[in-house]
């Protein structure tokens, strides 16, 4: 009797060591590419009653698993261009805002990093933290396919306790030699490739060099004459490439959708290049072209600031809230806040979002008093209206101008579009820039001029000319004194306030 309960607990206790090893697999599955459903849930049943542990099925969005399996669904584009039969040595995926694109190289990353013991490079051409890279955006597909108990992470790398394989992560401008010498290397994902070099390219190619290993790129298309360009056009052999928009998205959010209506409405070139993914061309009328750089950085104490404004949103316009610092001679936009139909009692909350608004001055646009009056009483006691001028619009241009340079944190989305996309107007006969700028692509700018409005000097469309040919007067200068230099050639350039 003893003996048999001795063998009861010893074959229960192996059946528990038995069952906990079973849960601690995973076995990724993807669907074929021309496979039907039926024969897809024929094949995962059959696999379900033979092996133990989770399985993930990767499938084409709208087709459905049997129970016991675990569906990880991707747009189709998306699914053609990743499936693991399709291989091939450059694999890019183009397309505008919302598109879903790095969503989907993210969670193909991680079902490759299960499937077989890899190591992946995850880079950008310029990554000075990793919350630069797409670090973050692999450990939320972790957490949200249930993974954490099979991968560990770190603040430099990613690894996967089943397979062994590991992500690591780099900026490509800073650590060019250092690339060079990475051995093992069977994915490399190139995130933002739109921005990578030549030269980055160039080196980083030969490095990726292990049998069978693959170079992945997700992109926004931006200048039509950059490096990754050459793999979007097809006329490699050796890239598969397919681009994408909202449309292709089956989860595009709905706040997303709002933006987009807003800037089909009001340019229609813009929303070209933001939601559809067309290159954009490179204009002299762009207000701040070559004054601004997307950096992260963090506020000193001895800094000025902060400076909060907001701008308001009529009808369907965004409300905006902006937060910046300024330090010698150059201009720091921090945080904002944006929102298309946002009604007025949501607005608190939705400034809540910029840290510290509650606690200092915020300079609003005096054109709502009864909007600030209600923030007034909703916990923002601190803001107040700003005063307006003739001119008001041309003098916060040039002051903002004036800083050597604006430097803008990346988490800034939509300062950084207005920044690329704010123009002045153009003559539609002739061609000529006008001093006047075009009213559009301004909303948080206008948040921006009136968080400095006690800085900016009243002298009016005027005051912007002459600044515009004092900074040109800079330039010329500068252009003299560098052909006097032995072995310098200086190449003629046009700048967009040189006005006949």
């Amino acid at each position: 009797m003893r003996d048999r309960s001795k063998a009861a607990i010893i074959g229960a206790a192996e059946r528990l060591i038995a069952q906990a090893s079973a849960s601690d697999r995973v076995t990724v599955v993807w669907c074929g590419l021309e496979e039907t459903q039926q024969s897809l849930t024929t094949r995962l049943t059959t696999l379900r009653r033979t092996r133990a542990g989770r399985i993930l099925a990767a499938v084409p969005y709208g087709h459905s698993v049997p129970n016991g399996v675990e569906s990880v669904p991707f747009a189709p584009k998306m699914f053609r261009l990743l499936h693991p039969a399709a291989p091939n040595r450059y694999r890019v995926g183009s397309g505008g805002r919302g598109s879903g694109k790095s969503h989907a190289f993210s969670t193909a990353v991680i079902l490759y990093m299960l499937a077989g013991k890899r190591r992946v490079l995850c880079c950008r051409e310029i990554m000075r933290s990793l919350r630069e890279s797409v670090h973050h955006l692999l450990v939320d597909k972790i957490d949200a396919l249930r993974l954490n108990s099979f991968f560990d992470v770190t603040d430099r790398e990613i690894s996967c306790r089943l397979t062994g394989s590991e992500a690591i992560f780099a900026g490509l401008w800073a650590n060019l030699n250092s690339l060079k010498s990475l051995e093992n290397i069977a994915l490399c994902w190139i995130e933002e490739a739109e921005s990578v070099s030549a030269r980055s390219l160039e080196v980083l190619a030969p490095t990726i060099r292990d049998r069978d290993s693959e170079l992945w790129m997700s992109c926004n298309p931006d200048d039509p004459a950059a490096p990754v360009q050459a793999f979007v056009d097809g006329k490699r052999p050796d890239s598969s490439h397919v681009h994408v928009t909202f449309d292709d998205n089956p989860w595009f959010p709905e706040p997303l959708q709002l933006e987009r209506d807003y800037l089909r409405r009001v340019d229609h070139d813009a929303y070209r290049h933001v939601w559809l993914g067309e290159c954009r061309t490179m204009s002299d009328a762009q207000v701040f072209k070559g004054k601004y750089v997307v950096e992260e950085f963090e506020p000193a104490a001895h800094w000025s600031g902060p400076h909060f404004g907001a701008d308001w949103g009529f009808s369907q316009d965004p409300t905006t809230l902006v937060k910046a610092w300024v330090h010698d001679r150059v201009l720091y936009v921090e945080y904002e806040a944006y929102g298309v139909g946002i009604d007025i009692d949501r607005t608190p909350q939705m400034f809540d979002a910029v840290p510290g608004a509650r606690n200092y001055t915020i300079r609003a646009d005096s054109a709502r008093p009864e909007t600030i009056s209600f923030m007034q009483r909703n916990g923002y006691g601190f803001m107040q209206s700003v005063a307006k001028w003739s001119g008001s619009v041309e003098d916060g241009i040039a002051h903002i101008r004036s800083y050597e340079r604006v430097v803008i944190h990346p988490r800034c989305t939509h300062a950084i579009e207005e920044f690329r996309l704010y123009s002045f107007k153009v003559d539609k006969l002739s061609g000529d820039i006008q001093p006047v700028p075009a009213d559009r692509h301004n909303h948080v700018i206008d948040a921006l001029r009136y968080a400095l409005t006690s800085m900016i000097k009243s002298t009016g469309a005027v005051g912007l000319i002459e600044f515009w040919k004092r900074d040109a007067a800079k330039q010329q200068q500068k252009k003299i004194e560098l052909k006097n230099r032995p072995g310098v050639i200086v190449t003629e350039l046009t700048s967009p306030w040189q006005q006949p």
